[in-house]
């Protein structure tokens, strides 16, 4: 139940803090005085869209925040919330901050949350039927959602289209294996090819940079040699005679001053390494060659690799993941006899599952909308349409293709209507007027809000298009969901708002220069007075208040 609601700088709103009960709660209020921007606080609390030309002008940001007390028998609810890591409480704060860059964060009981999480938890807490909403009955599509929320269906929904996704997928691989089955022996003899290249080449991870570092020592050995050999003797020739005096010299004048012995053993020890460095030259130029035809051998591989490279990639270590994958999609072309006969085996399974659970998602369907039908037409009768005709076709009943099939099965209901003895249904959109369309809401969230037992059901003018002995009618019906749901209407008809539990006044006035939206609550005597403005607008008389007085008691009489 939605407790309080708070919107901070939200279009006319500069700060709004309303608190709201059980029962039926009514907001009227001049055309234009604001009573869309509270509908729209609670869509944006939704995950609706939200545009930084909504925030109040010379604000940051703007703020919608509801309090919720949670029924702890709505386990659905509960279970969400335990699924997002928030602890389930009794209460729940639902909040949406919206900055001048157009960008939004949601909070749920103070921790940071996504609009999908938020927007997953607001629709078991709350429904709206809007104009938007009446203007979606007109469309077919919606009414498969209406059948299989008031049957319950949406579990065995869910399991159709997960059959018709592993159906989808094993028909698409079939058919791709088809296609290569019919050119695969063109495809195989280019694969084998193409493996037979590169593995007759056996190329190895790095073999190029090596082979690039012998060809160029091997073109300059000449050089290497003649620098090597002068290198060596004049190393040679310093190491044996002037290092080896130094080195004798120091280590004499350590034995005699002991402060020289680390001089004398690190000049000892760079001598030794110098000798080995001269040795090690002296094996490089005495193993060094010049070899002219090892130099054409280095030469030609280089050139098989690089063909490869441009062939089949830009690096070696690319041209052998070319050939893994050539020779297992070879390997494959070998199996694809056997993969096609398991794929079909596959595709014929998932094809007989799918009509199964299709089947009985029809049945369960053809159920339910005889159910929905029927409610419809004793919620009708009480809405004043003691003749009206409501039923439920189904389309292409009797295909059972599967090229009809769609993830929502086979089914393509339409609720069709006549207002008038005598006169045949037909679709929504071709005979319901605005006033029939808005009780033909009425009825059905009345029974949505049943089956999905949501605590608050709100109503944006559902009144619109009825008048007299309709109005009265849509307002007991209002009253009657009331009796066990928290109902909020947004009306311009008196006698729904004079049966209210809750009665709001949306005010729109000028302060500092600044027009501003506010809520007030009507006492009773203010509530006689604004019930008199909905039915003589200025024109109040003694009359007037006295059928408002008439109006107010029927409440009380209920």
């Amino acid at each position: 139940m939605l407790k309080e609601l708070i919107i901070t700088n939200l279009a006319l709103i500069e700060k709004l803090h309303v608190s709201f009960g059980e029962g039926l709660t009514v907001l009227t209020g001049e055309t234009g005085a604001g009573k869309s921007i509270i509908l729209q606080a609670i869509h944006l609390l939704g995950g609706g869209k939200a545009a930084a030309t909504w925030i109040r002008s010379g604000a940051e940001t703007a703020t919608v925040e509801a309090l919720f007390e949670l029924n702890p028998q709505h386990e659905m609810v509960l279970e969400k919330l335990t699924e997002m890591g928030c602890e389930p409480e009794a209460e729940l704060v639902v909040k949406r901050v919206i900055s001048l860059k157009g960008s939004s964060r949601y909070f749920m009981n103070g921790s940071l949350a996504t609009a999908k999480a938020v927007g997953d938890v607001m629709e078991n807490l709350l429904s709206v039927a809007s104009q938007h909403d009446h203007q979606q009955l007109l469309q077919p599509r919606s009414h498969l959602d209406c059948i299989d929320a008031v049957g319950g269906l949406w579990p065995q929904r869910l399991i159709v289209s997960q059959c018709y996704d592993k159906w989808t997928e094993a028909r698409g691989l079939y058919q791709d294996l088809v296609a290569k089955e019919r050119d695969k022996e063109q495809r195989k003899d280019f694969l084998s090819f193409q493996v037979t290249e590169i593995e007759e080449a056996a190329a190895t991870p790095g073999e190029d940079g090596a082979l690039i570092l012998e060809r160029d020592r091997l073109r300059a050995s000449d050089d290497l040699i003649a620098l090597g050999k002068k290198s060596w003797h004049l190393l040679a020739e310093a190491v044996n005679t002037p290092l080896s005096l130094v080195r004798k010299n120091l280590a004499q004048m350590a034995a005699f001053d002991h402060s020289l012995t680390g001089v004398a053993e690190e000049v000892a020890g760079n001598c030794y390494q110098l000798e080995d460095h001269v040795q090690a030259i002296r094996n490089y130029v005495e193993t060094l060659a010049s070899d002219p035809a090892r130099l054409d051998v280095v030469t030609a591989r280089l050139d098989l690799l690089q063909r490869l490279k441009r062939k089949y990639g830009g690096e070696l270590d690319a041209v052998l993941a070319f050939g893994s994958e050539a020779k297992r999609e070879l390997a494959e072309i070998e199996a694809l006899d056997e993969r096609l006969v398991a794929l079909e085996k596959e595709m014929h399974q998932n094809e007989a599952a799918l009509r199964e659970a299709a089947t009985q998602l029809s049945k369960a369907r053809l159920a339910a909308a005889q159910e929905l039908a029927g409610n419809i037409r004793l919620s009708l009768v009480s809405l004043c349409f003691e003749q009206a005709v409501f039923e439920i076709n189904f389309r292409d009943g009797d295909s059972r293709e599967l090229g009809a099939i769609s993830r929502l099965g086979w089914d393509r209901p339409e609720f069709v209507f006549s207002a008038n003895q005598g006169e045949e249904p037909k679709p929504l959109a071709k005979v319901a007027s605005g006033g029939e369309l808005s009780r033909l809401m009425l009825a059905l969230k009345t029974l949505l809000a049943q089956k999905d037992q949501v605590d608050t059901v709100i109503f944006d003018e559902i009144d619109a298009g009825i008048s007299g002995k309709a109005a009265e009618a849509v307002a007991k019906k209002i009253r009657e969901l009331a009796g066990h749901h928290q109902v909020f209407c947004i009306t311009h008809l008196p006698q729904i708002a004079s049966l209210a539990d809750e009665h709001f006044l949306v005010h729109k006035d000028v302060v500092d220069a600044r027009t501003r939206t506010s809520i007030i609550p009507l006492s009773d005597e203010k509530r006689e007075h604004e019930l008199a403005r909905m039915l003589d607008g200025d024109s109040v008389t003694e009359q007037t208040l006295a059928y408002v007085r008439t109006l107010m008691e029927r409440k009380v009489a209920s």
